[in-house]
């Protein structure tokens, strides 16, 4: 049975690691936007927060002053066990965030909608967001937390399947324009798309593209793994660079993720996961021990449930229109 003392205490190194440590595929992937960036300003900046990252390192300081707002991904393995049930492991998660906003510190970001209410800790009415997935086996808890920032560099429509790839490509592209002319995305960003699914699940989707999977990391169908190659050249096509500014490195990345939707509809969510792209894992056994990692490793062939078996045949309808 994992210990639920364990279990916060490696939520709180984890707050810490996400704010302060940069990724390193995410570093690698903004290294290779320095070294392609044509704008000057753009590269600029790009330089500057390269350098700002090592400095929030060496200091122990988050790498930037609006810290995004604090949410977990939990994944259990079949056989996992946590003292006190899944309740303490919320309560645990909770506290973990409380405290985290205070040592850190961390920008208490969240607030009631209408009154603007504020707790001082990015707590509150369905916050911390705690989203969950499993593995068919283990006694291991992976803990993720991201602090997703990006906040207006996402949208939502409802395509019809004669839209194809066009119409997909079409509203990315009014996404990255509407939001990142401004800055608003805080971009270069990691661009997660959602395709399929109800609304809600194209949304969650696209969010978990952008922020649980690593620059460099494809889809497993060669197609939509194509598709992302073309989204992330075509973002970068469009004259933008960072925080707006004029340039070639909009998108560090694109990450596409699919689930099967009404045949009369085609969903589609673009988010975007900011400049400061902050995430850690660990994995915590039944023993106490604790292995840290930045690759979330969400998507597994479970996790998309392209390995489970039904009865039946399948069909396949005509394909969008290329």
């Amino acid at each position: 049975m994992t210990p639920i003392s364990a279990l916060q205490k490696t939520a709180e190194a984890l707050m810490a690691k996400a704010a302060i440590e940069i990724p390193d595929d995410y570093l690698g992937g903004l290294r290779q936007c320095a070294k392609s960036e044509k704008g000057d300003l753009s590269a600029f900046v790009i330089q500057a927060m390269l350098e700002n990252y090592e400095a929030a390192k060496e200091d122990r300081r988050a790498m930037c002053g609006d810290t995004g707002v604090p949410r977990w991904y939990v994944k259990m393995g079949n056989e996992a066990r946590i003292e006190g049930g899944p309740v303490a492991l919320e309560n645990a998660l909770r506290r973990a965030t409380a405290n985290a906003t205070q040592s850190i510190p961390l920008r208490p970001n969240r607030v009631h909608p209408l009154w603007r209410t504020d707790h001082d800790n990015n707590c509150g009415i369905g916050a911390p967001e705690i989203e969950y997935s499993f593995h068919p086996e283990g006694d291991w808890i992976d803990l993720t937390t991201v602090h997703k920032g990006g906040l207006f560099g996402t949208d939502y429509r409802m395509l019809f399947p004669g839209d194809g790839i066009d119409g997909i490509k079409r509203f990315y592209l009014d996404t990255l324009i509407a939001f990142g002319k401004r800055g608003l995305a805080c971009q270069p960003a990691i661009v997660g798309v959602g395709l399929g699914g109800s609304k809600d699940i194209s949304v969650v989707l696209g969010k978990q593209a952008a922020c649980l999977r690593t620059v460099g990391d494809r889809n497993p169908d060669p197609k939509i793994a194509a598709l992302e190659e073309e989204l992330k050249e075509i973002g970068n096509s469009i004259g933008m660079g960072a925080m707006g500014f004029m340039g070639s490195s909009m998108v560090v990345d694109c990450h596409i993720e699919v689930g099967y939707c009404h045949t009369g509809g085609m969903p589609m969510s673009v988010h975007m996961f900011c400049l400061s792209s902050r995430r850690a894992t660990a994995r915590i056994y039944p023993d106490g021990r604790v292995e840290f990692r930045t690759d979330p490793l969400w998507f597994t062939d479970y996790m998309r449930r392209s390995g489970v078996e039904w009865e039946g045949t399948p069909t396949t309808r005509p394909q969008a229109a290329e």
